[in-house]
């Protein structure tokens, strides 16, 4: 339980860092480029931690797929991006495949 802790804390870490990317500019502001560096230093530490029970083919694949899948409502819920229906249901399909890949993997 712990493990999975560990890297739903990795994704929350990893997604906030990635949203704040473009805050950044470029690595021109302090504040934005501060975050970005301590959310992935985080991201990567918890994501290390999970490995300890969590193998490595499971953890990466939940860590991408619900990273990507965030970033892409993040980006339409902050920055008014615009999400069209193959965009919807590529989330979808990636949320799907990770929640597969979390129940029926025998190496889990």
């Amino acid at each position: 339980m712990i493990a999975l802790c560990f890297l739903l804390l990795a994704i929350g870490s990893e997604v906030a860092a990635t949203s704040a990317l473009k805050a950044t500019e470029g690595f021109t502001r302090i504040g934005p480029s501060v975050l970005v560096v301590a959310g992935y230093t985080l991201a990567f530490f918890c994501l290390s931690q999970s490995l300890r029970v969590i193998p490595v083919g499971i953890a990466y694949a939940t860590w991408a797929g619900l990273g990507t899948a965030s970033i892409a409502v993040v980006g339409w819920l902050v920055y008014e991006q615009q999400l069209n229906v193959p965009s919807v249901v590529g989330i979808a399909l990636i949320i799907a495949g990770v929640g597969l890949l979390s129940l029926y993997s025998e190496t889990h």
